[in-house]
């Protein structure tokens, strides 16, 4: 298992429609994160910066890798773009955090 963590932004007065879009999930969305083996998905939000924190843990990271190649991801990622920071693929602007210490 392999814990992943990230920062995105929203943006500002956006908060309510982005955990309101979360909450409404695709199911089909929810069956790829499975197929690529994530589990234990978790978003954060600092309302102060317009910080979200995203906590996952996946199987195998080249198989996470290939679900940002799947049609769905990309349908999410155009549907998530009016509300947070992407890149000129839709994709989210994230910075992975490395982990620097971990309690079971």
């Amino acid at each position: 298992m392999i814990r992943k963590c990230f920062v995105m932004k929203v943006f500002s007065g956006l908060h309510e429609e982005y955990q309101k879009r979360h909450n409404e999930i695709w199911p089909e969305m929810v069956k790829m994160l499975h197929q690529y083996g994530a589990k234990n998905y978790s978003i954060y939000l600092d309302a102060n910066t317009n910080n979200v924190f995203a906590y996952l843990e996946i199987e195998n990271e080249e198989l996470w890798n290939k679900s940002a190649e799947t049609k769905i991801c990309q349908k999410w990622w155009a549907y998530m773009k009016d509300v947070m920071e992407t890149n000129e693929d839709n994709s989210p602007v994230s910075i992975e955090l490395k982990e620097l210490f971990h309690l079971d």
